[in-house]
Order: structure tokens, then sequence, then C-alpha cells
């Protein structure tokens, strides 16, 4: 990539941002429109955004809804919860207090991970493009 540290770095943190965001299912189209919006590197955001991915996806989701249930003093788990009796038709009941704290805890983590990720991206690109 030939484009600048900041643009390179930018754009991959809004991606991861996008990413980690709770708002699965249309990452790929936010991703694109912040592209076009914001002129950013199509390729360091598009990598960013799949972060979130099949195989990623419930480890960071668990832990973001952990920090979200920690920020607001709420049970991660009720004390009666037992995954054997969870059934389609029940899940929602059995979880909706997770919501809140799953999307307080999802955007916390997704803007505190992406401006991480901007300082150490910048300094990265920055190091190599000055190397040659």
């Amino acid at each position: 990539m030939r484009e600048s540290p900041h643009k390179i770095a930018a754009s991959f943190a809004v991606g991861t941002f996008i990413g980690i965001s709770p708002l699965f299912g249309i990452h790929t189209l936010i991703g694109i429109l912040f592209c076009y919006g914001l002129r950013l590197n199509m390729v360091a955001t598009m990598t960013g955004v799949y972060i979130t991915n099949p195989w990623t996806m419930i480890p960071i989701y668990t832990f973001t809804t952990w920090v979200g249930t920690k920020v607001m003093g709420v049970e991660f788990l009720k004390s009666d919860f037992s995954i054997s009796h969870l059934t389609w038709g029940n899940v929602f009941s059995e979880l909706q207090h997770l919501i809140k704290p799953f999307f307080l805890g999802s955007f916390l983590i997704a803007g505190i991970v992406a401006v991480l990720l901007y300082i150490l991206i910048y300094r990265f690109v920055k190091k190599v493009q000055g190397a040659k």
C-alpha cells in the first residue's frame, strides 16, 4: 500500500471498530460506506471489518458482553441459568438482560481497540515505509 501511515492506520482502526461493533450482519455494508464516505483504504478497512468472523465472533462478543455487564453492574449469567434448559423458544427471555451490556461493551471495546490499533499500525507503517 502506498498510502500515508495515517490513512492506512485510520482505515484499519475504523474497520476494526465496525467489525467489533454489535451491528453484525451489516459490517461489510457499513465498511464499504465508510470507505467511500471517508475516502479510506478499502483493503485496510475491510481487513479490520473482518476481525469478527465465524471463528472469532463468539469469543469477541462474549468478552464485550462481559465487559458491558461489569460496567453496568449486571449479572453475566443469572444464578438459575442452565444451558440445558435453553431452547430456541426461550433464548431471548433467558438472555434479554444481556442486550444493553452487549451493546455497551461492544462499542466500548471497539473504541478502545480502534484507538490502540491506530497507534500501533501508524507506527508500524511509518517504520516500514521509512525503511524503503
